[in-house]
Order: structure tokens, then sequence, then C-alpha cells
């Protein structure tokens, strides 16, 4: 077994909601900040290890982050075959960042119960067909500046908030 190192995670993936659950603060702050902006940056792998970034909408709905996706997307072939991702919140139209800079880490898992895919297209009325994919967190970071402080927040499963702050 490969030894664990400082950007493993230590704890199995959890929801949004298990997430939301342990730091509500936090979690409100982030999901704030993505609803800022409609079009976010999403990472995925490609087969050959590299990495792929792409927009894509953050929804949260149901205790969940979901993931939606037109049909045989790259994006999306690309988390069925490896579902590790990194979400990056849209910094926005200047470089002033005031709410601060957002991303989040994790295993996105396809959503295929009909119930879950039913309630979704009566909520959102995606255009159909699509995949439709739940994050499963392993790390949450957010960097801001508090007068002349670097703040950096970070949160991993079964962790507490950890804050740094830099001059």
């Amino acid at each position: 077994m490969a030894p664990m190192t400082s950007s493993s995670p230590s704890h199995a993936p959890v929801s949004w909601g298990g997430f939301a659950t342990s730091e509500p603060e936090f979690a409100d702050t982030v999901r704030a900040r993505f609803r800022l902006y409609k079009h976010h940056v999403l990472a995925t792998l490609r087969k050959d290890g590299s990495p792929r970034v792409t927009g894509l909408e953050a929804d949260f709905r149901f205790g969940e982050l979901l993931l939606g996706m037109m049909p045989d997307s790259r994006k999306a072939l690309d988390l069925r075959r490896d579902p590790r991702f990194a979400f990056h919140a849209n910094p926005g139209p200047d470089a002033e960042m005031n709410d601060g800079d957002v991303r989040i880490s994790g295993r996105a898992v396809e959503i295929t119960d009909p119930e879950v895919i039913a309630r979704f297209i009566e909520e959102v009325t995606p255009p159909e067909p699509f995949h439709l994919f739940r994050a499963e967190l392993t790390e949450v970071v957010r960097i801001g500046l508090d007068g002349d402080f670097l703040v950096i927040q970070s949160w991993r499963p079964g962790q507490p908030l950890r804050t740094v702050r830099r001059k």
C-alpha cells in the first residue's frame, strides 16, 4: 500500500450535505461564492492522465452538489472513467476577488436512480438527455483577504476547518 501523503484524503469523501452539517458557516460561504456566477471551471482527467478543463454550472440541490452534463460530453466520459475532479468557482470580472477564491475537489458519482433523475427533471427542466453526477468531497478551500492578511481556509472529511493567516 502506498504511503499516505498530505494531499491524500485521510477519510472517505462526503456529500455536500455531510460537509454542510460539519461546517455550516463555511459551506454557506462556499455555496454563496459559487452562486455569484453561473459558469465555473471543472477539471477532469483525460485517458492519458493529463488535465482537461471545461465550463460547468454548479447545482446545489437535495443536499448535494450536482454536476449536470450533456450526453457523452468529454467531461462526462472522463468522470465515468476516473471520477476525480476539481471544481473552481468563477473568479469574477476583475482582479479584486472580494468574495475570495473557492475550489472543491473530490469524486463524481453518476446518478442513475430514476426517482432522483425524475425529481431533478421536475425541478430543473434540463435539456434531455443528460448525465447527472453527485459530488463526493475530499477537500474544500477558500482563499481570501482580511486587511493585509491572506486567509486560507481548508476542510477535509473527518477534520475540522483549518484557517491559516499569512501576512
